[in-house]
């Protein structure tokens, strides 16, 4: 091994490890919270997931081992079964952010009819569609024997050498592929995250003229408090351009690379570098890593969500609980000194009350007496 090949296995380890553990955390709060799986994108993170996790447990150790070993990783079946679920899993993968940036466009686009519009039996329905379109392309290649361990990439996958015999066939399908699963998913993610972009920034102008206006009618506002308020109006214009930046810049940085490098292969006759090979699949990889936190773990459910599941597994109560117990025992001592404070006067207010009676029956004594002096 030299040291390419040690800082590759290095970085896939890393990918490994990361991608397990965040994608382990995003199905955990996805079991515990049953807010999360009553929303409709949950079933998309939770395919999405999924992949992630059985890409990280079948290609990515394979991929390892091939760096280290510097050889083919198991028996020709086996290598099939690897390269089959390697391009399943991919192309569902994309297919899934595919459709959470539909279900994202539905619901900042149209919000008084979105629940309307997407339900859990349209989300099962775009679901059943990415799985059969990922699993006829990974069953065709499958079945035609163009998967197996390729060198370029030290990975079970589409192979070029199995596929020599095919020629244009292999070609129309690696083409086909990338153009239904790639260039499909960044066509559908561009268009519905810039409408997004267009509402939110909509949305931002309005809220920026009522700013304004207000900070004019403010005359003795605090210098201090005029610029906090202009710094949130600046962070809120890019808040939105960051998040759908990351969604976009994420999936053409991670798949980008791989995809042109396997276009590229098809024609080019020299052969190519295998350190950049291996590079172009690390980075295919760590989508699988980067995708728990795009979509879910910096979301404010997920988040509230394992801050929960520490505190239940640290056997600590959360500070928002006990908070709310002391106003509760505060506000029930302060009913309580109330309603004994009124009782007072209450009882006070009886005794006069007694005594007055007092008097009105001495003077019905004279009045009864006088009869019988008479």
């Amino acid at each position: 091994m030299d040291a390419a090949d040690i800082v590759a296995s290095v970085l896939v380890l890393g990918i490994i490890i990361v991608s397990l553990l965040s994608n382990v955390v995003v199905l955990i709060c996805f079991l515990y919270n049953p807010e999360i799986r009553r929303q409709v994108p949950g079933l998309f993170i939770l395919n999405l997931t999924f992949c992630n996790l059985l890409l990280s447990v079948s290609n990515m150790p394979l991929t390892l081992v091939g760096l280290i070993t510097t050889g083919h990783p198991g028996g020709s079946g086996f290598c099939q079964v690897v390269g089959f679920l390697d391009t399943f899993l991919t192309t569902n993968s994309m297919l899934s952010m595919a459709a959470l940036s539909i279900d994202r466009w539905v619901a900042v686009v149209f919000p008084l009819s979105y629940h309307s519009r997407i339900r859990h039996r349209d989300a099962v329905i775009a679901l059943g569609y990415t799985w059969i379109h990922s699993l006829c392309f990974s069953t065709v290649a499958t079945c035609r024997s163009w998967v197996g361990y390729h060198h370029l990439y030290a990975s079970c996958t589409l192979c070029n050498v199995r596929a020599k015999g095919a020629g244009t066939q292999f070609i129309i399908f690696t083409v086909a592929l990338h153009s239904l699963t790639f260039l499909l998913t960044l066509i559908v993610m561009c268009v519905t995250y810039l409408k997004v972009l267009k509402v939110a920034r909509f949305h931002c102008k309005r809220i920026d003229v009522i700013t304004m206006q207000t900070l004019v009618l403010l005359v003795d506002i605090h210098p201090s408090v005029r610029q906090k308020c202009l710094d949130e109006q600046k962070r809120r214009r890019l808040r939105a351009t960051k998040k759908i930046s990351t969604f976009i810049g994420t999936f053409v940085v991670c798949f980008s690379p791989y995809v042109i490098t396997r276009i590229v292969e098809l024609f080019l006759p020299g052969p190519i570098s295998p350190h950049w090979g291996v590079l172009s699949k690390c980075l295919a990889y760590s989508k699988a890593a980067s995708d728990p936190f795009v979509y879910s773990l910096l979301r404010h459910q997920y988040r509230k969500t394992c801050s929960l599941l520490a505190n239940k597994v640290l056997k600590r109560s959360p500070l928002n609980s006990s908070s709310l117990r002391m106003e509760n025992n505060g506000g029930r001592s302060n009913a309580n000194s109330n309603t004994t404070n009124n009782t007072q006067p209450q009882t006070n207010n009886t005794q006069p009350q007694t005594n007055n009676t007092q008097p009105q029956t001495n003077n019905i004594q004279p009045q009864t007496n006088k009869p019988v002096g008479q």
